[in-house]
C-alpha cells in the first residue's frame, strides 16, 4: 500500500473510482491526542471493480474531482459522525450513506465496533494495534497503511450483509431514517465554560483558584491551537490544577511548583507565568459553580424540585425501555434520554399521543422514534398523573 500524495496520481485513483460499481467505503484518519485540530491526514476509499486507494489530503488539498465523482453513489462509513466533519473541511460531503456502526446497533448487536461486527458477520477477524496512532506522522509505516486499507475494504461486504440483517428484522426503514439523521444533525454548541471540565477541578477552593484555572486553561488552548498540538500534551489538566491551587506568587516560585510539569510547562513558562497574574489579579472573578449548559436539572433531584415531573418521568422511561427491549434496540437509539427529560419535565397541554408526538419532533426525534414512542409516553403521562390521587384513595 502506498499514499497519494501527487495530483496527477490522484486525478488517475479519481478515474479509476469512477469507472468502478456499487458503493463507495470511505474512512478518515485523524490524529486525536496528538493536534489540536480534528482535521484529516490520511483519506481511505474502496470501490468494487477499482480498488483501495490512500489519498494524503495534506499534500492533494482539492478533492472537487472525487466529490463530483462520488457524490450521487451511497457511501460506505463505520461510525460516520466521526468522520463527516473532517472530510466535509476536504469537501468530502456525501448525500446518501450507510453507516455499519448505527446499522449494527440498530440490528442489536451486542458489540458495534468494526472489528467486532467484521468478526460476526464476515468470519474475519481484525487487528486494531493503529487505531490511536498519530496519523500525522510522516512517512506513514507500511503496516499502518496496510491497517488504513483494510477499515474500507471490508466495508461493501460488511454492508451487504448487514442490510440484509436489518431486512430480516424488519428494521430497514428505521436503518434509513437514522442514517438520514447523521446528515442533516446539527454540530453541538460550544461550552459556554469548557475550562470548569480540567480534570479534577473539584478539588479547587475559592473564586481565585477558579481564576487562575480559567486563565492557564486559555491560555493553553490559545497556543495548543497556534502549534496545532494536543492540549494535555503541552501541560496537562493535573498541572493546570495545581498550580491554581498552589497560586504561586512569582514566575521562580511557579517553576519551583514540582506540579506542574508538561513538555511546555518550562518553555513556555513565561506564557504560564502570564496566565497565572492574570488570574491572581482579575477583578472578573468566576461563580463557584458554572451556569452549565444543561437546561434541566439532574433526574436525581427531580423528585424534590418537581414530585409531578419525576412521576411523568419514571413512567415514560419503563415504557420506552420496555419497547426498547421488544425492539431488540438500545434504548438511547429509540429515544434519546434527553429528550425524554425535556418532555416529562414540560409536557404539551393536553396530554395525548400527538401532542406529545409534536413535542418530540420539535426535539428532531424521527417518524419512526415518534411512532413507536408517543402513545406509550402519553400514556405513562396519563397514569403517572392519576398515580397521587389513586393512592390518596387507598390511603383514606
Amino acid at each position: 500500500m502506498r499514499v497519494i500524495e501527487d495530483r496527477d496520481e490522484y486525478l488517475r485513483a479519481v478515474a479509476a473510482i469512477a469507472a468502478g460499481h456499487g458503493p463507495v467505503a470511505v474512512d478518515a484518519e485523524r490524529a486525536s491526542g496528538y493536534r489540536y485540530s480534528q482535521r484529516a491526514y490520511l483519506i481511505q476509499v474502496f470501490r468494487r471493480g477499482a480498488g483501495a486507494f490512500l489519498f494524503d489530503p495534506i499534500a492533494i488539498g482539492d478533492f472537487t474531482e472525487l466529490q463530483d465523482a462520488i457524490v450521487d453513489e451511497e457511501w460506505l462509513f463505520h461510525a460516520a459522525s466521526q468522520d463527516l466533519p473532517c472530510l466535509q473541511e476536504v469537501g468530502l460531503v456525501p448525500t446518501r450513506i450507510f453507516d455499519t456502526e448505527l446499522g449494527a446497533r440498530i440490528a442489536g448487536f451486542p458489540r458495534v465496533g468494526l472489528g467486532a461486527v467484521v468478526e460476526q458477520l464476515l468470519g474475519i477477524t481484525l487487528a486494531k494495534a493503529h487505531s490511536a496512532a498519530d496519523w500525522s506522522t510522516r512517512p506513514l509505516p507500511q503496516s499502518w497503511l496496510v491497517y488504513a486499507a483494510l477499515d474500507v475494504e471490508l466495508l461493501p461486504d460488511l454492508r451487504d450483509a448487514l442490510a440484509a440483517a436489518l431486512d430480516e428484522a424488519g428494521k430497514s426503514r428505521i436503518a434509513e431514517e437514522e442514517f438520514a439523521a447523521v446528515l442533516t444533525r446539527a454540530p453541538k454548541p460550544p461550552r459556554a465554560e469548557p475550562w470548569r471540565r480540567l480534570s479534577g477541578m473539584h478539588a479547587l477552593r475559592g473564586a481565585r483558584a477558579l481564576a487562575i484555572a480559567r486563565a492557564l486553561w486559555t491560555a493553553r488552548d490559545e497556543y495548543a491551537r497556534a502549534t496545532d498540538v494536543a492540549p494535555g500534551r503541552t501541560i496537562p489538566d493535573a498541572a493546570i490544577v495545581a498550580a491554581a491551587a498552589a497560586a504561586p506568587a512569582s514566575k521562580a516560585e511557579l517553576g519551583a511548583l514540582k506540579a506542574f510539569t508538561g513538555r511546555a510547562s518550562r518553555s513556555e513558562l513565561d506564557r504560564w507565568w502570564a496566565a497565572v497574574d492574570e488570574g491572581r489579579t482579575t477583578e472578573d472573578l468566576p461563580k463557584l459553580r458554572g451556569s452549565g449548559e444543561a437546561t434541566l436539572p439532574p433526574p436525581r433531584a427531580w423528585a424534590d424540585r418537581n414530585p409531578e415531573a419525576d412521576r411523568r418521568y419514571k413512567a415514560a422511561r419503563a415504557a420506552v425501555v420496555a419497547r426498547a427491549e421488544e425492539l431488540d434496540l438500545p434504548v438511547e437509539n429509540l429515544l434519546t434520554p434527553e429528550t425524554l427529560r425535556l418532555v416529562s419535565w414540560e409536557p404539551p397541554t393536553p396530554i395525548a399521543t400527538e401532542t406529545v408526538g409534536a413535542v418530540l419532533a420539535s426535539h428532531d426525534a424521527r417518524p419512526w422514534q415518534v411512532e413507536e414512542t408517543a402513545s406509550r409516553i402519553a400514556h405513562a403521562f396519563v397514569a403517572a398523573g392519576q398515580a397521587p390521587a389513586a393512592e390518596s384513595n387507598t390511603g383514606s
